[in-house]
């Protein structure tokens, strides 16, 4: 955290050069979005990290762990005027690992074989609302109301390098499993501060909350069965579930933010 304080003070430091007393730049642009403008920004908790192992002279701070796509949300806005902006956000999730064991081939055991487990998923969140600002300097306080929707789904497939009729005695094993697809609904409001460090742009801080709503449906697990004699596959349903919150899950972020 301290680290994070530091980096963001030389950003605002370094940004106070670019301004007079006035809401302009020495070349006369303006500083504050304004009605007409569009926006773009992304979660810049990532790029704080690496900013601040720099300044503390950490050993942690090399390229390959500036991960953006880490947290890959981007946030949009379109201004209709100085004080108001429509606003909407995306995150897409998309990933996949292999995982590779070895063990013994059970027909000959001087040689070893391998197993796999790839598995994958998918993630999509879209939302949008209202923003509304107050202030008239450089700090702006954003606050309005806000509507998230989400999809997701996960699978994975084994292969084995051994038969299962290879070990003699009865067994089971599964060989495909994949999750029901989830949707969610989250209803709620934000509030923080913008601050405009460079003419249009900034670097916000806010804190999110919702009433949330998930619902799970019935997933399936492929599986292998041998009984001692021969080796059978049966596909299996697993139960769906949903989840409803009464009350409120704050979510905070950091965004750094263009407008144009």
């Amino acid at each position: 955290m301290k680290k994070k304080v530091l980096f963001i003070a030389a950003i605002l430091t370094t940004g106070l050069s670019f301004g007079q007393d006035g809401m302009t730049s020495k070349k006369g642009t303006p500083i504050l979005p304004e009605a007409g403008d569009y926006a773009i920004g992304f979660d810049a908790t990532n790029l704080l990290n690496y900013g601040g192992n720099l300044l503390n002279g950490s050993v942690g701070n090399g390229l390959s762990n500036l991960n953006l796509m880490q947290n890959n949300t981007l946030y949009g806005k379109m201004f209709v005027d100085a004080n108001k902006a429509y606003r909407g956000v995306v995150n897409i999730g998309l990933g996949s690992n292999t995982v590779t064991t070895l063990e013994t081939d059970a027909t000959d055991p001087t040689k070893m074989v391998e197993n796999e487990a790839k598995s994958g998923n998918f993630n999509l969140a879209v939302g949008g609302g209202i923003e509304m600002r107050r202030g008239a300097g450089r700090l702006q306080g954003v606050y309005g109301p806000m509507a998230m929707i989400s999809f997701g789904s996960s699978s994975t497939d084994n292969t084995y390098g051994n038969k299962l009729e290879d070990y003699v005695v009865p067994g089971v094993r599964n060989t495909e499993t994949s999750s029901g697809s989830t949707i969610g609904l989250s209803l709620g409001g934000f509030a923080g501060v913008e601050y405009f460090f460079a003419p249009k742009m900034s670097l916000g801080a806010e804190v999110q909350w919702g009433i949330n709503f998930s619902s799970t449906g019935a997933g399936e697990t492929t599986t292998e069965v041998f009984d001692g004699t021969t080796t059978t596959t049966a596909t299996a349903e697993t139960g769906s579930s949903s989840a409803f919150g009464l009350g409120t899950t704050p979510n905070s972020m950091i965004s750094l933010n263009f407008h144009f």
